[in-house]
């Protein structure tokens, strides 16, 4: 098969789809792989190291989109909705349920559309979706501590304190991967931690783990309201596999936040946890005030840390791109249950119950089209 690699072309979004080293597996693997120039330029590969394990380099992106399948970082923006026609595959992020014209624009053209943080194994977990989730997690702390800074318009703290001045306080929303990674990563810089989730089985293994030195408390309204009035700093963490994240604290809560206060909101790409996020942010222009608190809102966090993330995303997609490109896409489907899980749009219906109940959409069953 053929396969087109794109550059990014996302606000500072320098993650490529694959390194030379997951070029080398498809091209060795008997496949064409076709990369736009300067695609890896941002994560620090070049287009000699492409050309080196028998990719193609190609100067438009016309070329590359013109391939069999498609493998992308982010969503398509509006000006890569020309490339899309019957007969492509895209794997990529999506994240529909917060960006209806995508989803539109993917069943008008009658795209077979693979979304990479849908793609789900037999027991529930999110494979493609983890790892990103892993850096997010982790650079949410250090983003936060960055914003509490005076010169970037914070409170003027350190999140460890000194003998006789307290710790910053850190709550963190959501106990799934990227709350757990906010965790360890805010409790590593000396912070006072509480992590909220609505499961009690997670909190008592966050307890576990943690050695019972971070609080656990259930994730509920009052909790939530009553936590952040004395946080620094609230990471937003929650994941509902497939649908717009819930707003869970509301513009009053961020009123009672202290002045100076900052917001990191990781599920800001599925429509953000947050009653006070008018909008998404991009790494030029990260932040905005609302009730006095700094939001940070950027959509694609990893993008900034461009080399790490795209191996460790290469290292979980690449074999399932592997299992895309070995057969008929209705036969691959019909064989891989987790890639039947991740397709959003197929022959130009939305396949995917939950992004098309929050986008309302009408639904059709993927089994009913294969």
């Amino acid at each position: 098969m053929k396969i087109g690699i794109p550059k990014e072309i996302k606000n500072n979004e320098n993650r490529v789809a694959l390194p030379p080293s997951g070029v080398y597996e498809l091209v060795q693997s008997g496949h064409e792989v076709a990369v736009e120039t300067n695609a890896g330029y941002g994560s620090a590969f070049k287009d000699e190291a492409y050309k080196n394990v028998g990719a193609t380099i190609v100067e438009t992106p016309e070329e590359v989109w013109a391939q069999d399948m498609v493998m992308k970082v982010k969503e398509p923006l509006e000006e890569e909705y020309q490339y899309f026609r019957q007969g492509l595959i895209l794997f990529t992020y999506l994240h529909l349920a917060a960006n209806k014209p995508v989803a539109q624009a993917l069943q008008k053209a009658n795209v077979t559309s693979i979304a990479y943080e849908n793609v789900q194994l037999d027991n529930g977990t999110l494979p493609l979706l983890s790892p990103m989730s892993e850096i997010a997690g982790r650079m949410a702390a250090q983003i936060g501590a960055e914003f509490l800074e005076s010169p970037k318009g914070g409170k003027g703290i350190v999140l460890a304190g000194v003998p006789g001045v307290r710790k910053g306080n850190v709550v963190i929303i959501g106990g799934g991967v990227a709350g757990t990674n906010a965790a360890k990563i805010a409790y590593g810089l000396g912070a006072n931690v509480t992590i909220l989730d609505v499961n009690i089985d997670r909190l008592k293994e966050l307890d576990t783990e943690f050695n019972g030195k971070i609080q656990t408390l259930m994730s509920n309204s009052f909790n939530i309201s009553e936590q952040i009035k004395t946080a620094d700093l609230v990471v937003g963490a929650v994941l509902l596999p497939g649908r717009k994240a819930p707003t869970l604290v509301t513009r009053d809560m961020v009123k009672d936040m202290p002045n100076h206060s900052v917001v990191v909101d990781i599920a800001i790409d599925q429509g953000g946890i947050f009653e006070t996020e008018t909008r998404t942010t991009t790494h030029d222009d990260p932040t905005y005030t609302e009730e006095g608190v700094t939001h940070y809102a950027v959509a694609n966090m990893p993008g900034a840390v461009a080399q790490t993330a795209t191996i460790a995303l290469s290292n979980s997609t690449l074999p399932f791109a592997k299992k895309l490109v070995a057969a008929p896409i209705e036969e691959v489907l019909q064989n891989e249950a987790a890639l039947y899980r991740g397709v959003n749009t197929y022959k130009g219906q939305l396949v995917h119950p939950a992004v098309a109940e929050d986008l309302a959409i009408e639904h059709t069953p993927l089994e009913n089209l294969l």
